[in-house]
């Protein structure tokens, strides 16, 4: 009441009943309870929840911005020049940051590959993108994170052969982004590790598990982000089924990538 600026007859007109009323539940000696009418428009009337006010719960704050502080959705643009993801992963450092891109991880591709890609959509601002995914790259370099990433193994066959959405992106490009990854792979394991999963037998959508702090599932134009830790637990639990089920483990890698460059020559 006092932090609603209300007294107890303030309180009794707005939720409809005699001063005495409210007297009664607020006496110290008094045992009774009120009817769920009352409660829920003292509730209402006081901006918290009523399971709180029935010492149900240690949260008082009401069920709708208990859910909009633990979801959040935020606008997800096609670029690279992301200050949000990257806001993300420096609030994670640190941490374990799990991530299942949705396509090849932008940090790990080659200045080529990002033009190609991102070209036809970014224009002139392309280099300004390759500059802040070599940004990003470098500050992962730095970073005390660890890095998981998952990727489906459809995913690399698909860019190996130029296929899907890969389609015409020439060979000398595919072989240099394959050397790129095998090179990064041996600078920077095993802070870094990547992984290869069936699709066909554990499918994931794109996700990002920020240590204890947040999850994130990428839609496209958005990103939805979690921060209550039920949640948080259970996209971590998803990724390390990825991770302990893949088909071609972390450390299996290099040689995985060489198979898939000796079918591009």
């Amino acid at each position: 009441m006092a932090q609603a600026g209300l007294n107890q007859s303030a309180l009794a007109r707005r939720i409809g009943v005699d001063r005495s009323t409210v007297s009664q539940l607020l006496a110290a000696q008094e045992t009774r309870l009120p009817n769920a009418q009352v409660v829920g428009e003292c509730a209402s009337a006081l901006g918290v929840s009523a399971d709180w006010l029935l010492g149900l719960t240690e949260l008082p704050e009401l069920a709708a911005d208990l859910v909009a502080a633990a979801i959040s959705m935020t606008a997800a643009p096609r670029a690279l020049v992301d200050e949000q993801i990257f806001t993300w992963h420096q609030e994670a450092a640190g941490y374990k940051i799990r991530h299942v891109p949705a396509g090849l991880p932008d940090m790990l591709k080659t200045p080529d590959f990002l033009r190609w890609e991102y070209a036809p959509e970014l224009g002139r601002t392309t280099e300004q993108a390759i500059g802040a995914s070599e940004d990003r790259l470098n500050w992962m370099r730095s970073a005390k994170s660890d890095f998981e990433i998952a990727i489906p193994l459809h995913e690399m066959s698909s860019f190996a052969r130029g296929e899907g959405y890969y389609h015409g992106l020439p060979a000398q490009l595919r072989l240099q982004q394959i050397d790129r990854i095998l090179a990064l792979h041996r600078q920077l394991y095993p802070a870094v590790r990547i992984t290869l999963f069936d699709a066909r037998r554990l499918y994931s959508a794109p996700i990002t598990v920020f240590g204890p702090l947040l999850a994130v599932i990428y839609l496209g134009r958005n990103y939805l982000a979690f921060r209550d830790p039920d949640r948080i637990a259970a996209l971590t639990t998803h990724f390390n089924q990825l991770v302990r089920e893949a088909d071609v483990p972390d450390h299996d890698i290099p040689a995985h990538l060489m198979l898939l460059r000796e079918k591009i020559t």
